[in-house]
C-alpha cells in the first residue's frame, strides 16, 4: 500500500470509529429523519441522558459528521456528510487505482 493510500486511510479514522458506536449510529439515523434538532429534541427520542448526547454530539461536530447552527438561544444539529462521505470516496478510489 503506498504512503498515499496509508495517509487517506489515516485521515478516514476519526469517521470509521465515530460510525462505529451504536449511541452515534442513532443519533445519524434520528437526524437523517429531520432536518434539525435541539439537543432536547434528541434526548426526548433516546434511551440516554443528555449530558451523554450532548457528548456524542460533540465528537460527531468534531469529525464533521454534524453541523451546529445557533438560532437565539437554541442550538440545532443536523446532518454534513459531505466532507466525510468524500473522504471515503477518495480512500476507495485510492485503494482500487493500487489494486488494478
Amino acid at each position: 500500500m503506498s504512503n498515499k493510500a496509508i495517509e487517506v486511510f489515516r485521515s478516514c479514522i476519526p469517521v470509521f470509529q465515530n460510525l462505529s458506536d451504536p449511541h452515534r449510529q442513532d443519533i445519524i439515523l434520528l437526524l437523517a429523519q429531520h432536518d434539525a434538532l435541539t439537543v432536547n429534541e434528541i434526548t426526548e427520542r433516546s434511551k440516554l441522558s443528555r449530558p451523554a448526547i450532548s457528548h456524542h454530539l460533540k465528537l460527531l461536530r468534531e469529525c464533521g459528521l454534524i453541523h451546529v447552527e445557533q438560532k437565539g438561544t437554541q442550538r440545532y444539529y443536523s446532518l454534513s456528510l459531505d466532507s466525510s462521505v468524500n473522504l471515503l470516496k477518495e480512500l476507495i478510489s485510492t485503494v482500487e487505482n493500487e489494486c488494478l
